[in-house]
């Protein structure tokens, strides 16, 4: 029986039932070291992290789990990362068989494309492009790992390679064995401008390759790098100025990995979760400027979450043409239609209201502080993966609370609403008188 699915809902359903297939693989006791079989929440938990490319975690990756279970893990990421529909449109065309519509269109809205033509080609590019850009990134830590490690430094070279291009902030190292790297310059760099480029999206990317000039950029392409680089530069800083002094971050470290140190967290902290310090000991200024960070998140078309920086541009821009008084929003001399503005006042909303729910909720659940719960829930919900350590402590709905954000913020708040809405089989052909009401 062929069922009449939206492909908001298909989008949803496949990255649900990836979810569910990784979470009875993390369950079987091959996947762990000691051959003992994960809970059930917590193997569920683990998948949805994975899938949905965030990188909360229940159970240490690197001291749990074995190579198996990393294997797994690794491949979840890689498709959550890719998208589902991506992975699917890639075998068909490996096997010869022809790309449905439906299946472009439910791949158009899994890449978060503008128009459906050029759709597989896009595709294709995309899959060479990042199996090229993880290849040179696992060579790159390499040079960093195998001196430690040998040849498992490698294995492990390629499987952060993978994770940090993902946006997944997942990391085998074991417990803190990670922060050993958070001067070395070459690591650092190296992880942060994988986070960077899988976080400015496939469209962004090609445009890059392809064009190699401002003048030629798409709006879109130019708004998205100026918000990343306006971002990274103002978190840079601002984190920089908030843990000079905390002796258990950033304090006794000299002036140069200071400033490293601070732009790793600030490009970690929009997209990826990767912290090569303890993030537990931040100040409280700096937990709620990175909710602010995680919440903006990457860019539309990438392996990152959050509301998106091209949101936040249309909206900055909305606000200050108010503030003048012009009746247009423009960016880079180009008009913003209406639609759009108000699709990113929505998108907006929305994510607030999940935020400030899911964060009541909590507060009632969980004994945690508010400050650490509203991180926690930022998180999750803007897939980045940052935690000040309280995820494994979680009751039971703490966690369900946090499966659930974790997939609405893969798939877009606005496309998991879409998905389970209820769908008018007829619009109304009405049209009804406009009054005006006070604002402000």
């Amino acid at each position: 029986m062929k069922l009449n699915l939206s492909p908001y809902q298909v989008l949803t359903i496949s990255f649900s039932s990836l979810i569910l297939c990784g979470a009875f693989l993390l369950m079987l006791p091959i996947s762990s070291q000691t051959g003992s079989s994960l809970s059930f929440i917590d193997a569920l938990f683990t998948a949805t992290s994975a899938v949905c490319v965030t990188g909360l975690i229940v159970v240490d990756t690197g001291t749990y789990f074995s190579t198996f279970g990393q294997t797994i893990i690794i491949i979840l990421i890689q498709i959550g990362g890719f998208g589902v529909m991506t992975i699917t449109t890639v075998l068909a065309v490996l096997i010869g068989r022809r790309i449905q519509l439906r299946s472009r269109l439910v791949a158009q809205e899994s890449l978060n494309q503008l128009t459906l033509g050029g759709i597989v080609k896009l595709i294709k590019m995309l899959v060479k492009t990042t199996l090229a850009i993880e290849f040179i990134g696992g060579i790159l830590l390499s040079f960093c790992l195998y001196p430690d490690y040998g040849l498992k430094g490698i294995y492990m070279a390629f499987w952060h390679s993978i994770s940090a291009f993902c946006n997944a902030g997942f990391d085998i190292f074991g417990g803190t064995n990670i922060f050993h790297y958070n001067t070395n310059p070459l690591f650092c760099l190296t992880i942060a401008f994988l986070i960077i480029i899988g976080g400015i999206g496939y469209n962004v990317t090609e445009e890059i390759l392809t064009k190699h000039s401002w003048e030629k950029f798409s709006l879109h392409t130019k708004v998205v790098l100026t918000a990343t680089v306006i971002l990274l530069v103002i978190g840079t800083v601002v984190l920089f100025i908030l843990e000079y002094g905390n002796t258990d971050t950033i304090g006794n470290w000299d002036l140069g990995h200071k400033a490293l140190g601070a732009f790793f967290l600030s490009a970690t902290s929009r997209t990826a979760g990767y912290t090569l310090m303890d993030t537990g000991a931040l100040h409280e200024s700096s937990l709620f400027f990175i909710i602010i960070l995680m919440f903006f998140g990457a860019s539309p078309g990438s392996t990152g979450g959050g509301i998106k920086t091209t949101t936040i541009a249309i909206i900055v821009s909305t606000v200050n043409s108010i503030i003048r008084g012009k009746d247009d929003v423009l960016l880079f001399s180009r008009r913003i239609e209406y639609d759009l503005i108000i699709k990113s006042l929505t998108i907006f909303y929305i994510a607030a209201s999940f935020v400030v729910v899911a964060t009541m909720y909590l507060c009632l659940t969980e004994d945690f502080s508010f400050i650490r719960i509203l991180f926690e829930v930022t998180s999750a919900l803007a897939t980045v993966g940052l935690s000040t350590g309280i995820t494994p402590e979680m009751t039971i709905y703490g966690k369900f609370v946090l499966i659930l954000l974790m997939l609405i913020g893969r798939v877009g708040v606005l496309t998991f609403l879409m998905a389970i809405a209820m769908r008018n089989k007829k619009k109304p052909h009405i049209g009804y008188p406009s009054e005006r009401i006070g604002v402000g």
